[in-house]
């Protein structure tokens, strides 16, 4: 039984440590297990037969008080009683005693990994203990991983810190994971696809290290090629994205994030206690930051062994040879909306592949050798391919009556350092090639089951290679302090009158301020005061923060001719709308209506929706997303890519939309929501923009706070 034993009862002092300096955590020279054990089925015994038994050679210290001999070595009380430094120190202990033993043991480490359960993911109680356990690391410059978490394993050092069992290949893929049970499930496979790990690490809770802090210490990591990560939740949104961006230019990261649907997020909550964000805001902080996304599990490991095996390709042009027509043709549909495309192969290599192949053979890409295709045809063939200008090469094969399957992979194989493309297979069947496949897997080929699997990934892992390339966008928006300071002042009188809103003349000012025009206005009082109106038609509305969706409550009046049909209209919506203000526009010709808004996002704070807007706004949902800052080059490349960018191409015939101005409206928008965080929701339903050369209007401005 545990107690308070674990005390220390002397300290002793260590070397300054550099917060945040994962190096002695994740490769130590020397560890210390508290709550080690030699009971059956405890986490300790498992902890210390792995740090013992797989071959690591730093000290290893074991800490339990029940305990004087243990594994046939000395057994310390406390941490305290070791006498001198240790580099890290892993506690399995129950999670009422964590907080003192780390207390008491910070002058021995700086560098804790915590086992236990018991902390936010059990509810208030745990959150509490977690809470305190994050106020002292961070008060002592501690690193800690976890809490409930597995634990972690370095390869290169046969260091199996964790409670999963065996010793993973070494290689260059760095698997960080906030599920332990799919990090010890992902071990199990790669074992049996031949892809090794430079680091397997389980980040549990993520009380303090979180992926942020990981993919730093992992782009530093020579060993680390790919990163990939299954994350159920992000910490801290706007940090995530700055450092992933960074990362991101230096080497692959590729991430699983469950948490999809809404009973996944709450699934997540129970787990571990994360906070999901919006899926739709994942998606756009990930191409932000040229994060690879994994569509599901099966993705996942297809794109870690991809990135394993073979560089990036170099260009999109694809080659494709196989001895199967059919899966040729499912080899091409599987092209359809990607970036990587078929080669056009020049007519002097079509010659050439014609005269190494029989008449009947297709030359054209796919390239097909015909169903009685040995191993002679894919040499030639491919000899022929290695001279062209390609990204990648994809051998395509079907075990067939006459078709030597080892034979062509063998000469896949001894070929494969004669080519500059990616090199990827897609071996389709069962018993007759899974030999074959297993070696091209030791020899690092990636082999796909099927056509859509490898051309999605290759699609991915080559719009990371031009995101790479691409020059980074750290534009930072610049605060204004005196506009921001107008702005507050216009909400704090409105909150002063108790409102939730500001009133469109409010709203119209503010919104002048950042660059977007509003449309133009007369207000008319509770009273019913109508003021001189010199132009008609005109709409009326209802002007309260009580009133927002105007159209679904009749609280506003189209195509008002004259100023009898005026007073009319104001004395029945004053009727409805007892109290309440009324706003006078002109009414204006429509031609396409957009919404802006700012939506605060849980994990990445404000970020900006655009789209198709009016009445029909929530039917079609034509939106799209922008995390702020952006610049406007960044903005622009953004929208044509989006839903609404025909409008800026000339669809149809049509004259483009100035996407120019309509850029420069977003990053006004985007200034807007930086500067004024207690502004809780914001819209603009509709913005009519034109293609006539009119400028822009904001008819209906939303600021909520």
């Amino acid at each position: 039984m545990y107690n308070m034993r674990y005390i220390a009862v002397k300290k002793i002092k260590t070397k300054n440590m550099k917060k945040n300096s994962l190096d002695n955590l994740f490769a130590p020279k020397s560890i210390a297990i508290v709550g080690a054990s030699s009971k059956k089925g405890k986490v300790g015994t498992v902890l210390a037969d792995n740090i013992l038994k797989l071959g690591y050679r730093g000290k290893v210290y074991l800490v339990n008080p029940s305990y004087r001999i243990l594994k046939m070595k000395r057994c310390y009380a406390s941490l305290a009683a070791i006498g001198k430094e240790v580099d890290v120190a892993i506690i399995s202990v129950p999670a009422k005693f964590v907080l003192e033993v780390v207390r008491e043991s910070m002058h021995v480490t700086k560098n804790f990994i915590i086992i236990s359960a018991g902390f936010s993911e059990i509810g208030a109680e745990g959150v509490k203990r977690e809470k305190d356990l994050a106020i002292l690391a961070e008060k002592h410059g501690l690193n800690i991983l976890g809490p409930n978490c597995l634990g972690f394993i370095a390869p290169k050092i046969n260091l199996n810190a964790s409670f999963a069992g065996g010793m993973p290949k070494e290689g260059n893929i760095a698997f960080v994971s906030q599920s332990g049970a799919l990090a010890v499930a992902l071990m199990d496979r790669a074992s049996q696809e031949h892809i090794g790990f430079s680091q397997v690490i389980s980040v549990g809770n993520k009380m303090q290290i979180d992926e942020a802090e990981l993919l730093e210490y992992l782009a530093r990591d020579n060993q680390t090629k790919v990163i990939g990560m299954y994350l159920e939740g992000i910490k801290n949104g706007q940090k995530f994205i700055e450092v992933a961006k960074k990362v991101s230019k230096i080497k692959p990261i590729v991430i699983l994030k469950a948490g999809k649907t809404e009973k996944a997020q709450k699934a997540i909550s129970s787990h571990t206690g994360a906070l999901a964000g919006s899926d739709d805001m994942i998606e756009v902080a990930f191409e932000k930051a040229g994060v690879i996304r994994a569509d599901d599990l099966e993705e996942f490991f297809d794109l870690l062994t991809l990135i394993s095996f073979v560089d990036a390709p170099k260009n999109a042009k694809v080659a494709v040879v196989t001895n199967a027509g059919g899966a040729g043709v499912l080899t091409t549909d599987a092209f359809k909306d990607k970036e990587i495309v078929l080669a056009d192969f020049a007519k002097k290599t079509k010659e050439k592949i014609k005269n190494v192949l029989p008449q009947e053979a297709s030359v054209e890409n796919p390239i097909d050798l015909l169903g009685d295709a040995h191993e002679d045809r894919y040499l030639e063939t491919l000899k022929i391919l290695s001279t062209e200008n390609v990204g990648s090469i994809i051998c395509v094969l079907t075990p067939q009556q006459q078709t030597p399957v080892e034979k062509i992979s063998q000469v896949i194989i001894k070929n494969k350092k004669h080519y500059a493309a990616a090199m990827a297979t897609i071996f389709i069947g069962g018993d007759r090639v899974r030999k074959s496949i297993n070696e091209l897997k030791i020899n690092s080929i990636p082999n796909f089951s099927n056509p859509d699997s490898a051309i999605a990934a290759l699609n991915k892992y080559y719009k990371w290679s031009i995101f790479k390339k691409a020059k980074a966008d750290n534009f930072k928006v610049v605060q204004i302090a005196a506009r921001k300071k107008e702005v507050g002042k216009i909400i704090t009188l409105a909150k002063k009158e108790k409102r939730t809103a500001l009133f469109f003349p409010e709203a119209a000012e503010v919104m002048k301020k950042y660059g977007i025009n509003p449309t133009t206005h007369a207000a008319i009082l509770p009273t019913g005061l109508i003021p001189q109106i010199s132009e008609y038609p005109v709409v009326i509305k209802v002007d309260s923060d009580k009133v927002l969706h105007k159209s679904d409550r009749q609280a506003l009046i189209l195509n008002v001719k004259n100023a009898q049909e005026l007073e009319v209209a104001v004395k029945k919506l004053l009727a409805d709308f007892a109290g309440e203000r009324l706003v006078v526009q002109p009414m204006q010709d429509k031609q396409i209506e957009i919404i802006l808004g700012i939506k605060k996002d849980s994990v990445f704070g404000p970020v900006i929706v655009y789209g198709l807007g009016g009445i029909y706004t929530e039917i079609f949902k034509m939106v799209n997303f922008m995390i702020p800052p952006m610049s406007i080059q960044a903005i622009e490349e953004q929208i044509m890519q989006s839903k609404i960018s025909f409008l800026f191409a000339g669809a149809r015939g049509q004259k483009a939309y100035n996407i120019g101005e309509f850029s420069k409206i977003i990053k006004g928008l985007m200034e807007f929501a930086l500067e004024n965080e207690d502004v809780l929701e914001f819209d603009i339903n509709p913005l009519f923009i034109y293609n006539d050369g009119r400028a822009s209007s904001a008819v209906d401005i939303k600021i909520i706070f």
